[in-house]
């Protein structure tokens, strides 16, 4: 929660930049999964969320409560992609960069965690690697989509720059990470990115993971994909 003092309020000022520079009832779900019906106390729960919810709509979180959660869990909300990993499978997808209080019970029951130690516990298991290549394409759509900011559909290149190294980082080889993250750097047509852009990101790093296999004249890639091939023909002729 907001605090009176001006070094609380800074703090928070920052974090609330940390990352950016869903359908039918709880009930309803709780009838369709096995998986929500196992019991939890539902008010530690929520007395949890209401120490983490925006103070004009305690219905919501946004990236100051997400924040303050991070601190109680002792992970570092600019650094630690497993925050992203837990609001991913805790079904934050109403809006970009908050969680809903509905989906915040469902996400708890799902996982079944009803304090802080619970939700200590189970950090080791937000790690990438546990993720089949299915469901972190799944997530990896899902950190593009959290981060939006407001009524935009793209999302600038140096958040996107940032993104990459929080979500591929030991996901690819490290010099393709590299070097895509040098081009969007030096992009001046690409400066916002859209999600199939994004997405082909990912795809393309697993189709292609030697650039010989790149065939242009039969490529369907985004224009954007092209041009990194461009790029990194350029660098090869420079060495």
């Amino acid at each position: 929660m907001p605090t009176s003092n001006t070094s609380g309020q800074s703090t928070r000022k920052r974090k609330r930049n940390m990352w950016n520079s869903s359908g039918g009832s709880a009930r309803a779900r709780n009838r369709g999964s096995n998986s929500y019906r196992s019991s939890i106390d539902e008010e530690a729960a929520e007395t949890i969320f209401a120490s983490i919810a925006d103070e004009d709509d305690p219905t919501t979180a946004g990236l100051e409560g997400i924040s303050d959660l991070c601190d109680s869990l002792g992970i570092d909300p600019l650094e630690d992609i497993r925050v992203l990993v837990l609001l991913w499978k805790m079904g934050s997808k109403e809006k970009p960069a908050q969680i809903t209080k509905e989906e915040w019970m469902a996400g708890c029951k799902k996982l079944q965690v009803d304090s802080i130690e619970k939700f200590k516990a189970l950090l080791p298991s937000l790690d990438t690697g546990f993720l089949d290549r299915a469901e972190f394409r799944d997530f990896y759509k899902f950190c593009f989509r959290f981060n939006l900011h407001g009524t935009h559909r793209t999302l600038d290149k140096e958040m996107v720059v940032n993104l990459i190294q929080m979500t591929l980082k030991d996901r690819i080889a490290a010099d393709r990470l590299e070097t895509l993250c040098a081009f969007i750097e030096t992009q001046q047509t690409y400066t916002r990115i859209t999600l199939d852009q994004w997405t082909s990101i990912l795809d393309f790093c697993y189709e292609c993971e030697d650039l010989s296999t790149y065939d242009e004249s039969n490529s369907a890639w985004p224009v954007l994909i092209d041009e990194y091939v461009e790029y990194m023909e350029e660098q090869q002729k420079k060495k």
